[in-house]
């Protein structure tokens, strides 16, 4: 449940945590996915003092690709895609499932960087 509240007259909806859900995306829980890749994918190509055409030959990507990445545009990547850029890039990426809570009827997506 959303609170809302008012400020000097501005009404304010406090948002659930995932700004592709609040905007109504189909698919808010991959995009939101995707996003947190890409900010870390993002991370780590500036820690290396990587440029966009280093990058590029790194993840096996053309440097407008990456361009594109950089600037958000992932629809059409999968997340199988952008961990294999994580790999490439030096990190380990490791997926685990386990059961939702008793409190929740189904399970969710999240992304943990450590």
């Amino acid at each position: 449940m959303r609170r809302r509240k008012a400020i000097r007259g501005i009404t304010i909806e406090e948002g659930s945590g995932n700004v592709y859900a609040d905007i109504g995306a189909r698919d808010a829980d991959a995009m939101l996915m995707k996003a947190q890749l890409v900010a870390k994918i993002d991370e780590l190509i500036k820690e290396k003092g990587l440029t966009q055409m280093e990058a590029g030959e790194l993840l096996g990507l053309p440097q407008p690709k990456v361009s594109a990445l950089l600037r958000g545009h992932f629809r059409g990547i999968s997340e199988r895609r952008l961990m294999n850029c994580l790999t490439r890039l030096g990190s380990d990426v490791q997926v685990v499932v386990k059961p939702a809570p008793r409190s929740r009827h189904h399970g969710k997506l999240s992304i943990v960087f450590v």
